[in-house]
């Protein structure tokens, strides 16, 4: 019996202890199953889960736009895309990509966290499969709707075929100077990772003194420093398996300054002229020559002037020499590089003669311009008021040149301070100050030199104001 007894009360000890649950709030959901006939516990069990979804803070962003694929291989897909038209003025938390395989809705985030960039690049992907992908834009809690592509992509390598894109400056002759860098890029493009070999002439290149540098878009052709030797054409051959190829030829073309002209002499003098011939550089600097520069120089003061430039003949005529001097001349070759670094030095001097000339001066009649004062402009009567400054005024010529003599009365006027005589290129005058009634008279102007004399006279009046 004590048994018995034992084993009902293990039953009223369990709920002695599944009482204290029910103050514990974290779990109300086991309370409501544990008591299911009890009415009364099972009303507060829906009130838990709405504290649980979080609201959201702002408004949602708008959904990327412009969804593209840029690339895709046997096992990566680059995507690229637009920002959405709405932003906000605090701008977006990133984008999330999501995709799924063809047939299902199992959508697997291709990003842990967001990112602001809109290229993505997901990778290893298995080959062959059919992909559904989606991009979201997230700001804070708020999500976009999904942008997605229009249609399942499949996973596999494009082919394409190769193309050497040769810039525009390795169209023609490439010319770099002996000791300088080369360092020539050249894009291509196809798919997949195509096979870049580089030639000389239909030889390998030789790993001593070019380096060559391959990319998945492109070539880098190496020299550190260029020498003659490197000139020749270059080919780079880009291939596909083995089948598809693209072909690009480069001319290359080191060169170097010329050596100086051959046999300068000096063939003539004559006049003011002297003729030089010369013959071309043994040594061209491997390119073509672009004329030569004439330089003459003094005997005297052995400075060099340059005569002629891009002269593009053997022999010149070097003209407007002065007489008297003598003259030494240089000639210097030129090509694409420069003047060459010596020039060719005439052996001989060439003297410019002085021709004999005897001046003659001609004979011509001598003619004396001397003659006597003549007064070509009187003097006039005058009729002034007292107070007010009047002047007199005649012209006379005459060589030499007469001197000139006012006169009052028939009295040489004097250094007076009331009268101020002037003559200028003949014409006399003679300024009386505020003249008074005293002043009136007949004044006379006398030119006198050594071949004669002549005199004008006139009266002047003063009045006086009633």
């Amino acid at each position: 019996m004590s048994d018995q007894e034992a084993a009902p009360a293990a039953p009223e000890a369990a709920p002695s202890e599944a009482q204290p649950a029910p103050p514990a709030e974290p779990v109300p959901a086991p309370e409501a199953e544990a008591a299911p006939p009890a009415p009364e516990p099972a009303a507060p069990a829906p009130a838990p889960p709405a504290p649980k979804p979080k609201k959201p803070t702002g408004p949602s962003p708008g959904q990327p736009v412009n969804l593209t694929v840029d690339d895709v291989n046997d096992n990566s897909v680059t995507l690229t895309w637009d920002a959405p038209e709405q932003v906000g003025p605090k701008g977006l938390d990133g984008y999330l990509v999501e995709y799924c395989k063809d047939g299902t809705v199992d959508w697997v985030a291709a990003n842990e966290k967001p990112f602001l960039s809109t290229r993505y690049v997901i990778r290893n992907l298995t080959s062959g499969d059919k992909l559904h992908i989606r991009v979201k834009a997230v700001k804070g809690d708020g999500i976009s709707e999904p942008t997605v592509l229009d249609q399942p992509l499949l996973i596999r390598e494009i082919l394409e075929h190769p193309k050497i894109r040769l810039p525009r400056y390795l169209r023609q002759v490439y010319m770099r100077t002996v000791g300088q860098v080369v360092n020539l890029l050249i894009p291509f493009r196809g798919k997949p990772k195509p096979q870049v070999t580089w030639t000389k002439g239909g030889q390998p290149l030789d790993p001593k003194r070019v380096n060559v540098r391959n990319s998945e878009k492109d070539s880098i052709l190496f020299i550190r420093q260029a020498q003659r030797s490197d000139s020749g054409k270059y080919e780079i051959t880009v291939k596909i398996l083995d089948e598809l190829e693209d072909k690009a030829t480069i001319e290359f073309l080191v060169i170097e300054r010329p050596g100086p002209p051959e046999n300068l002499k000096l063939v003539d003098v004559w006049g003011f002229n002297v003729a030089l011939e010369w013959s071309p550089p043994k040594d061209n600097g491997n390119a073509d020559l672009k004329g030569y520069t004439v330089q003459k120089a003094d005997m005297k003061t052995k400075q060099w002037f340059t005569a002629l430039e891009h002269y593009n003949r053997t022999s010149c005529t070097v003209s407007d020499l002065i007489m008297g001097n003598s003259y030494i001349f240089q000639v210097f070759s030129e090509n694409p590089c420069g003047l060459s670094e010596k020039a060719a030095v005439t052996k001989d001097v060439a003297h410019i003669k002085k021709t004999a000339i005897v001046y003659k001066p001609e004979k011509y009649n001598t003619r004396d311009f001397s003659e006597p004062p003549t007064f070509t402009q009187p003097l006039t009567d005058r009729t002034t008021t007292r107070g007010y400054s009047t002047q007199l005024v005649c012209s006379v010529r005459g060589f030499p040149k007469p001197k000139v003599i006012w006169m009052k009365n028939q009295m040489e006027i004097r250094e007076d301070p009331k009268y101020v005589a002037l003559i200028n290129q003949g014409v006399c005058s003679l300024e009386i100050r505020k003249p008074s009634p005293f002043d009136g008279g007949v004044y006379t102007c006398k030119a006198v030199n050594p071949l004669g004399e002549a005199s004008v006279d006139c009266r002047l009046n003063v009045k006086v104001p009633e």
